[in-house]
């Protein structure tokens, strides 16, 4: 079985994100980076898949030469292989599901695992598009997978309110959701031996954006909070702050 995961270079979500001088791009000052979180439950199914079957698991992330400790910690984790494309220009989420798809096309992984979205830009597209640019089967926000011997694939995923199941058939993508496993750590033997496995470092391929960042904001600070009261007498005049100020009554 040959297996694909596609990983992401993110900020820490403790990082104090500052936006940078041009207005369009967060400053990175300071700016401490990890593998994207929904990522590990990817590479670790994919992990879990290659133990049940055989085959290989190889990551691919598009990005600077930094990307490349994303890329180690997968193959930490027991990842054979990296494939980094090299970019260091903003792109917007088309062009980089269509380099991704470009790279996946050559290598025809039998599956191919996201995490269900980048915590930076939270636009949960990349699965989805990168199987229509591919024109395969894509599920995404999964929390449970079977995998047959028929090649047949059977998914549980979440919706608002409840959860599906979806059949497919191999190739396919999968959009990995927060409890579809437990990820790894990376043993020290797994850190010493990434070490020595092979990351292939190519130019990624050019499109043009379809869209632009045009400003970026920081959300307006919480106001303050404010004591109405001690006592039941409080109760109305709270509910009408509810009802006509904060409008979520």
């Amino acid at each position: 079985m040959k297996v694909a995961v596609c990983v992401n270079r993110v900020p820490d979500t403790e990082t104090k994100v500052k936006i940078g001088a041009d207005g369009k791009t967060i400053d990175k000052t300071g700016v401490n980076y990890i593998l994207n979180p929904y990522d590990e439950f990817a590479v670790e199914e994919a992990l879990r898949v290659k133990e049940k079957f055989g085959g290989e698991v190889i990551v691919i992330s598009l990005g600077g030469s930094e990307n490349v400790e994303v890329i180690r910690k997968a193959l930490a984790m027991g990842a054979d292989k990296g494939i980094l494309l090299k970019d260091d220009s903003q792109r917007d989420t088309f062009s980089i599901a269509k380099a991704l798809a470009e790279v996946l096309k050559e290598i025809s992984p039998d599956i191919t695992f996201f995490g269900k979205q980048s915590i930076d830009y939270d636009d949960q597209a990349m699965p989805s598009l990168v199987g229509e640019l591919l024109g395969i089967p894509s599920i995404t926000v999964v929390v449970k997978l079977e995998i047959n011997e028929d090649r047949t694939v059977i998914a549980e995923r979440e919706i608002e309110g409840g959860r599906e199941k979806v059949r497919g058939k191999l190739p396919i993508i999968i959009g990995a959701q927060r409890g579809l496993n437990e990820p790894r750590y990376p043993s020290l033997k797994g850190i010493m031996a990434a070490k020595s496995k092979p990351v292939e470092e190519r130019e990624a391929p050019k499109f043009e954006n379809k869209t632009e960042v045009i400003e970026m904001l920081l959300p307006p600070p919480k106001k303050p909070g404010r004591i109405l009261g001690t006592d039941a007498s409080a109760v109305p005049e709270l509910v009408r702050l509810l009802r006509e100020e904060a409008k979520v009554i």
